[in-house]
């Protein structure tokens, strides 16, 4: 059985102005993630990885091509339905966390759900923040966490809503090599549960331990798709 595909790119073309000149930051660049499947997105910087996913992630549009996110046209939803696909069925992680200072461990989790008017926010949060293993940090604000702690209640924060697809921006960026680590095994076993991963990563041991896919970008053109596994270059 052939599993379906959750996420469409073909011939995505992103260019921004500089000046007097058009500068391309990703050009003819075409794949698709199957349900359930992990990729990761790797590349020099300035290789385009972080202008691709906020596109598939619907927080930034394609100049040309097109993108569909489970069956929808990204390039051609309106700002309500993208809105509704980022709250409802993509879940998406930042290298800097985005934590809200004022906001405890527990309430920033909550945030997502309660913008949706869901009565169970505080249940559900309290139940991931045990998941990723923060069951003793709920009443901490994120000045009291490490980071590691940290992105940990990003994570919880977005799989607040049960998304189809979690998508993330260099997820280790900003963390010591055990707690990079910690977080991989952590984003592994979300996908294992069924989850579908799409992560930008300069990280080679993501790459090694996830195994599964690699998309490598070269001056915004995508220049191998293949198994994690076979996958040695790093960044």
């Amino acid at each position: 059985m052939v599993t379906p595909i959750i996420l469409s790119v073909e011939h995505l073309r992103k260019t921004f102005k500089s000046g007097e000149e058009t500068v391309d930051v990703l050009s003819e660049v075409s794949f698709a993630v199957h349900e359930g499947s992990a990729c990761a997105i790797v590349g020099p910087s300035g290789s385009g990885k972080t202008t691709l996913i906020a596109i598939c992630a619907g927080l930034e549009r394609p100049t040309a091509g097109s993108v569909r996110f489970d069956g929808v046209s990204i390039e051609r939803a309106s700002e309500e339905e993208l809105a509704q696909i980022r709250n409802g069925r993509i879940g998406f992680i930042f290298q800097n966390f985005q934590l809200l200072p004022s906001l405890t461990a527990l309430e920033n989790v909550m945030v997502p759900a309660e913008i949706r008017g869901e009565n169970h926010a505080r249940r559900r949060g309290a139940e991931l923040l045990n998941q990723v293993g923060l069951k003793h940090r709920l009443k901490h604000y994120p000045i009291q966490l490490s980071g590691g702690e940290q992105q940990r209640v990003a994570i919880a924060r977005a799989l607040v809503h049960d998304p189809a697809m979690l998508i993330a921006d260099e997820p280790t960026g900003n963390l010591d090599p055990v707690t990079s680590w910690e977080i991989i095994q952590l984003l592994i076993h979300i996908n294992e549960l069924g989850t579908t991963v799409l992560m930008a990563t300069h990280n080679q041991e993501i790459v090694n331990a996830m195994r599964r896919r690699v998309l490598a970008l070269e001056h915004g053109t995508l220049v191998r798709d293949e198994s994690g596994a076979a996958y040695e270059r790093e960044y």
